[in-house]
């Protein structure tokens, strides 16, 4: 729940997008709300509400430029989500002339830069911990986790790579991720008791030299257009198994996202950001579904 305050009569919001993952954005700097997991929920309904892959609330923090946190569709707050930190930036840059922007978040600060039409992210370190991602029991390494894929589906590898990216990622390389039916693997291997606290699943497939194809599965969220965490857990995967050095290029069903590292090791993610509309709730409609 968000912090203690009245519901207002009308509470605008923005619908924005990056690559087709859409975010209904509520700013909540000047205003505190009061928005209860069905409330949340019920925004983000794409048949009752205005629907989103995630709903994005504004605050003011004293660490950053300004504080976004991030919930699924079912309500649940998740710490990062690389597409709507795009948003954000470019949100903040446009109002304030911010930039960079930085963004305080439940993984740490993330710092965004405007470059045109696109926005370059700064996303941290990968946590490539057992316990970091976190996965059930433990192991030498989170490189190749000893899986049973074919238990799933047969055409899936014997092992996954798992890295957090301010949430849990399991990447499966296979020979093409646009084959397999990932609307039945991705619950399932979502729920693995492999990963205590969910994971977002990736099918992965190389389709060229840094260039690779991507299908991601959100827990709490299903299938999307795009996921920038995704995008960048895809990379490290790769970067540690040696398949490539430099940059890759990431193809989601929505378009594609530029993934590389600097000096430190941080993962920059660089794609673009926009606006689809603004509007308002009715604070009666959305006070109907506290529970």
């Amino acid at each position: 729940m968000t912090s203690s305050a009245a519901l207002p009569e009308s509470l605008p919001f923005r619908k924005m997008q990056g690559l087709g993952n859409d975010f209904v954005v509520i700013d909540a700097r000047k205003r505190p709300l009061a928005l209860t997991q069905p409330q949340l929920a019920r925004i983000a309904d794409r048949r009752f509400g205005v629907g989103c892959d995630q709903l994005i609330l504004l605050e003011d923090t004293p660490q950053a430029h300004v504080r976004m946190r991030i919930f699924n569709p079912d309500g649940g707050e998740v710490g990062a989500c690389g597409n709507a930190t795009r948003c954000i930036a470019a949100l903040v840059h446009a109002e304030e002339g911010q930039d960079p922007v930085r963004i305080e978040t439940r993984a740490g600060i993330l710092v965004g830069q405007v470059l045109g039409a696109e926005v370059a992210v700064d996303m941290g370190l990968p946590l490539l911990g057992w316990g970091e991602i976190p996965l059930a029991g433990s192991g030498p390494d989170t490189l190749r986790v000893p899986f049973d894929g074919a238990a799933v589906d047969p055409r899936l590898p014997g092992w996954f790579s798992a890295v957090n990216m301010g949430n849990p990622h399991g990447i499966f390389l296979v020979d093409d991720a646009d084959a397999l039916p990932l609307e039945t693997i991705g619950p399932r291997l979502e729920t693995d008791p492999m990963f205590p606290e969910k994971a977002n699943i990736s099918l992965v497939s190389a389709e060229g030299p840094n260039r690779f194809r991507v299908r991601v599965w959100e827990r709490a969220a299903g299938i999307t257009l795009a996921c920038g965490t995704a995008a960048c857990a895809v990379a490290v995967a790769v970067w540690r198994l040696g398949l490539v050095e430099g940059a890759v290029s990431i193809r989601l069903p929505g378009g594609t996202l530029r993934i590389d590292r600097d000096a430190r090791g941080h993962v920059i993610m660089t794609g673009p950001a926009a606006t689809s509309f603004t509007g308002s709730l009715d604070g009666a409609w959305l006070a109907a579904a506290r529970g």
